[in-house]
């Protein structure tokens, strides 16, 4: 299966399905030198972790991470890290009667379409369990980011439409969707702080191109939107526009951020936004029109453990993909100018140094 790695100076290959013994992820290109513990990653897997919230599924998992490679008396070697989390509580019975049916919404039909074959036991490859990878490797990448003083953080903006802050109002919506037996949708939003002026590529490796298929790669999000995003299309440009200015010091910054942080591309040294908007979990109990493989019409009533909501357990994904995104255009900015190159090898010029008829 190809599609399973993301970056391209710092690489994450994720492995392992929903049901199966494990799942994990190597990662490849982190710098050596770096201290990290399985603790370091822990804290970022026990955020989303199943079991913690009355909106999220009961799957109790303890996701306890294991540091197979890469690491040597507390510090990276700088070859490539292994980790991995053995999957306990997976009840594969649950999903045996959706073994010859599709479900609605799910990956079910698309993956049998591609390769002819599926794990139907909670989606396999296509299950959120995947997720369980991609944060590991993010906190590592946020470990790194974080030496470098940018800080990632998130939060819930919307549920069904209704805004995060309306916490009662929200949570009876969540309770009438669940006593429905249905699912409910919501907007996060990921902010990027300290990330330098200069990050992320003029075309096809723009810094909100490589954040909007960083946050596309995640199951349930349907949309994405960098800054003001949407909300800019009925504007005018004198409107829409951040002015620059400059401090007393010379220092230029922009008096607004409606463009989220990226200016072509390129980051500008404004906090960086980036909203996701997520789809309501497929799999409710509730009747739901469907086909078996062999194309029969059919109803289904999905049985097991699901979220009702997957905001909660989303956002440290949010912000896991965030810090690959950023981390790795931010290593491929290293060699981006001669100076800078120069600048590493402690080099100011190479004349002088080899003689220019290349003799002694």
């Amino acid at each position: 299966m190809a599609g399973s790695s993301f970056g391209k100076y710092f690489t994450v290959t994720t492995w392992g399905e929903s049901h199966g013994e494990a799942v994990g992820v190597v990662v490849d290109g982190c710098p050596a030198g770096l201290p990290l513990a399985e603790a370091d990653i822990q804290a970022w897997l026990d955020r989303r972790r199943p079991g913690q919230s009355r909106y999220a599924t009961a799957r109790q998992e303890a996701d306890q991470v294991q540091i197979l490679s890469g690491v040597f008396e507390g510090l990276t070697t700088g070859t490539p890290i292994s980790l991995m989390v053995k999957n306990k509580d997976h009840h594969s019975a649950d999903y045996s009667n959706i073994k010859n049916t599709y479900r609605p919404g799910h990956a079910d039909y698309t993956f049998d379409a591609k390769y002819g074959f599926r794990d139907y036991r909670g989606g396999g490859r296509s299950s959120g369990r995947e997720t369980l990878g991609r944060v590991a490797a993010g906190a590592i990448a946020a470990k790194i980011l974080g030496k470098l003083g940018i800080l990632i953080e998130s939060r819930i903006v919307s549920i069904g439409g209704i805004e995060a802050e309306r916490e009662e109002e929200v949570k009876a919506f969540l309770e009438q969707v669940m006593a429905e037996k249905d699912s409910a949708g919501g907007v996060a939003e990921c902010v990027i702080w300290g990330v330098p002026a200069g990050v992320g590529e003029p075309v096809f490796d723009k810094l909100d191109a490589r954040l909007a298929e960083a946050m596309m790669s995640i199951g349930a999000v349907k949309g994405v939107e960098i800054g003001d995003g949407f909300s800019v299309a009925s504007r005018r440009g004198s409107e829409n526009n951040d002015a620059f200015r400059a401090d007393e010091n010379g220092t230029i910054y922009k008096k607004t951020n409606h463009a989220g942080g990226v200016l072509g591309g390129i980051s500008d040294g404004s906090r960086i936004v980036v909203r996701a908007a997520f789809k309501p979990t497929p799999s409710i109990a509730r009747p739901q029109e469907t086909v078996t493989t062999t194309g029969e019409n059919t109803e289904l009533v999905i049985h097991g453990r699901h979220d009702p909501l997957v905001l909660q357990r989303a956002l440290v994904v949010m912000e896991a993909m965030a810090a690959l995104a950023v981390l790795d255009l931010m290593l491929a900015n290293m060699h981006a100018t001669l100076a800078g190159i120069q600048k590493f090898y402690g080099v100011e010029s190479f004349y002088g140094i080899i003689p220019e008829d290349g003799k002694e």
